[in-house]
């Protein structure tokens, strides 16, 4: 079924790679939906206990990963 081709360390250093990049590209966008927020989403969520923002910012992660890996895939 899978042969030992994914061990190869050129196959393995760009996996290790893309996956870098896809968490650099997700850490960026969540920075700037962070800034286009009125408030803080950190301190909204942590201090103040906004479980409905919390739900709303893992959907947006959520889905902004998606993006990430297919876009990177």
């Amino acid at each position: 079924m899978f042969g030992i081709e994914w061990l190869k360390p050129s196959v393995f250093g760009g996996s290790i790679l893309y996956a870098l990049i896809g968490v650099l590209v997700f850490w960026i966008s969540f920075i700037v939906v962070d800034k286009l927020t009125p408030y803080d989403l950190w301190a909204e969520i942590v201090e103040k206990k906004n479980v409905a923002l919390a739900i709303v910012v893992g959907a947006m992660c959520i889905a902004i990963g998606l993006i990430v890996a297919a876009a990177i895939h």
